[in-house]
């Protein structure tokens, strides 16, 4: 998926649309998620600490991945519609540095009298386990 700006209007979406984007997570993003969040917990930052933890290396922040969400949203489902109304998280599996993520959004439910969309969330790595799940739920503005 590119970044293109999305415009679904609510009365276009299905239940069962999918839309997902692959990123390869650098130590670039890392060190600029520690900087913005301000957790420059050991786990994440230091190599040496983390080789004496069950990961055996750092992991990244589970709220770093957990902020691709906004991009579904955002970009792609709805996209320029989209206001994020509330996220469910279960961070599941380690993530690391170079690993290749897909995150990917799924309508499950669409509320007629609130236009609020109910939305799966999944973040896999390339060997394909979920590292990150939840339910968002997006409403879908008529602007």
């Amino acid at each position: 998926m590119n970044d293109e700006l999305l415009e679904y209007t609510f009365d276009k979406i299905e239940i069962g649309l999918k839309k997902d984007f692959q990123i390869k997570i650098t130590e670039s993003l890392v060190n600029d998620f520690a900087k913005i969040s301000g957790d420059f917990s050991p786990i994440h930052m230091n190599e040496n600490y983390a080789k004496g933890t069950i990961f055996k290396k750092r992991i990244v922040h589970g709220m770093l991945l957990s902020s691709l969400l906004s991009r579904i949203q955002g970009m792609y489902l709805p996209g320029k519609h989209a206001l994020y109304f509330s996220q469910s998280l279960n961070f599941r599996n380690p993530c690391f540095i170079d690993d290749i993520i897909t995150v990917s959004g799924t309508v499950i439910a669409k509320s007629e009298s609130t236009k609020i969309l109910k939305i799966e969330s999944i973040i896999k790595n390339q060997n394909n386990e979920i590292i990150v799940s939840g339910i968002g739920r997006v409403i879908v503005r008529d602007d």
